[in-house]
């Protein structure tokens, strides 16, 4: 039995019927996919390990694909291969080290420019071998693009791919690109850049990636919330007081000084990933999972997010931000922010989107923690015990817990704060937690846009961020410094405090150990 037989019989062992019609998905033609960027940290921290977890698992039959990286850099094969099996090897056992290798061997390297006609005529030669060594019929290979770069290089790198590296033909084949955030600085720049990229390819061939998207607990916000009746007639302003939606580091900018100056926390957290969790959670329940029906839902409420008062935004700087010599010294770039969004519908009027990101904090953590309103009639005195709250860990120890007042054990009649816990690690013990990039890759070999950002929720994310970043810009707006390890400045707290959030004294929630 060949080694791609072997892994399709060991994945169809594991997977269910629906995404054993997921795989075969992937087994029709050849398939090309292409990293630009190999060289960089991206794609050798994220993109080839994500690449490789999918061949490991069957998902990328060797018979059929075949990886190139592209990048400036001139070396060759085997230097690339080995500046990648550093990352590949970390935390393997020794049986994986078999598939390493094999996994490296599917790796070619062409060196070229960005916006030069040689090296990508060069790269679509290779990739032209390959398929037909794979002997696909004209029209029906694949070939997928993953732009590991920064956007300054996304037009003159897709002109490229659009002149020279093309499937020749349509006859089940296609070529689709990724493309990695940030997507603009601000409204303008974002319309440009789609205007410049939408030119040359359809919008099915565009995949916009926000890796908080292809995060577990993420996916498994609509499936909480349309497939539970209990939910159902709680999420709304009727029950609901306050929403956060929290990204916490408790690290720096760590050597990345000066390409963090260029953008700030809101445009590297809060716009985008922070953003896309928030429609998630306020969105209306879609016609279908179809992916244009779920985005159509999420595009409704961008656009019913009003514009932001300056009075309900609090920016901080860590001390010590600016002594990165890559940061000038008079930076007015936020390290820290705290947003609140209103949306005017319906469902969520009066109720605050509470959005927090920060570095240098005392704690890391992203999570989801929606805060219910007070019960009327508190006959059992312990309102000051904390509210009602469901919370949701996207990251560590990836949770979802219910706060609620039960009473104390023993003879009196006494209540205090615990908790309905669902941990994953000790739930599904023994079950992998894919990475997000895994998700996302094969989404994208799937052509399955469900997960991605289309154009107008693109454009309609920057409508509600670029005046408040203008004014951060311009300085209108400055950033208040606060000691690293804190928890941000205290204006953030009392920020909270008049949006209506109620924080909870003497409990404090424990991932449970197995």
């Amino acid at each position: 039995m060949g080694s791609g037989a072997w892994k399709i019989e060991k994945r169809d062992n594991f997977l269910s019927d629906s995404f054993k019609d997921v795989a075969n998905v992937l087994e029709n033609g050849s398939l090309s996919i292409i990293v630009l960027g190999a060289s960089g940290d991206l794609a050798k921290k994220k993109t080839f390990p994500a690449l490789f977890h999918l061949f490991k698992q069957g998902f990328l039959n060797p018979n059929e694909v075949h990886i190139f990286g592209y990048a400036r850099t001139k070396i060759s094969d085997d230097e690339l291969r080995s500046r990648i099996r550093g990352y590949l090897i970390q935390g393997a056992s020794s049986n994986d080290l078999d598939d390493v290798t094999k996994f490296l061997q599917l790796i070619k390297y062409v060196s070229g420019s960005y916006d030069g006609e040689e090296g990508f005529r060069l790269l679509d030669k290779e990739i032209a071998v390959h398929e037909d060594s794979k002997n696909s019929a004209d029209g029906t290979s694949r070939r997928l693009f993953y732009l590991a770069l920064p956007p300054s290089v996304y037009p003159s790198v897709c002109g490229m791919i659009k002149n020279y590296c093309m499937n020749k033909s349509d006859l089940g084949g296609w070529t689709r690109i990724v493309v990695e955030k940030p997507f603009g600085k601000d409204l303008e720049s974002a319309e440009k850049l789609s205007n410049q990229i939408g030119q040359l390819f359809d919008e099915s061939q565009i995949y916009r990636i926000d890796h908080y998207l292809g995060k577990e607990l993420v996916q498994n916000l609509l499936v909480l919330r349309f497939a539970n009746r209990f939910f159902l007639p709680l999420w709304n302003r009727d029950n609901i007081e306050n929403v956060q939606i929290v990204f916490r580091e408790d690290f720096g900018t760590e050597g990345r000084g000066g390409y963090f100056d260029e953008y700030g926390i809101i445009r590297d957290i809060i716009q985008n990933h922070l953003l896309q969790v928030l429609c998630l959670v306020a969105m209306e329940k879609p016609v279908s999972l179809k992916p244009e029906h779920i985005r159509d839902e999420k595009v409704k409420v961008l656009q019913s997010v009003l514009p932001i008062n300056d009075d309900e935004v609090v920016l901080g700087q860590y001390d010590g931000y600016r002594d990165d010599p890559t940061v000038p010294d008079h930076s007015n770039t936020p390290t820290f922010s705290t947003v609140v969004l209103r949306i005017h519908n319906e469902r969520w009027e009066g109720v605050p989107f509470i959005l927090k990101a920060g570095k240098a904090l005392n704690s890391r953590k992203a999570e989801i923690r929606v805060q219910f309103k007070d019960v009327p009639g508190d006959i059992f005195r312990c309102k000051k015990q904390g509210r009602n709250e469901f919370v949701i860990r996207l990251q560590p120890s990836e949770a979802m817990y219910m706060k609620l007042t039960v009473k104390q054990p023993g003879l009196e009649m006494s209540t205090v704060q615990s908790e309905l816990d669902l941990s994953y690690g000790q739930r599904y013990q023994g079950v992998t937690i894919p990475e997000a990039y895994e998700r996302l890759i094969l989404d994208t070999i799937k052509g399955d846009q469900q997960h991605f950002v289309r154009r107008d929720e693109l454009k309609a994310a920057w409508e509600i961020f670029t005046p408040l970043l203008h004014r951060i810009d311009n300085g209108e707006l400055k950033p208040l410094p606060y000691k690293p390890g804190s928890r941000g400045p205290a204006e953030a707290d009392a920020l909270l405090e008049k949006a209506g959030y109620v924080q909870t004294h003497g409990y404090i929630w424990i991932p449970p150990t197995l």
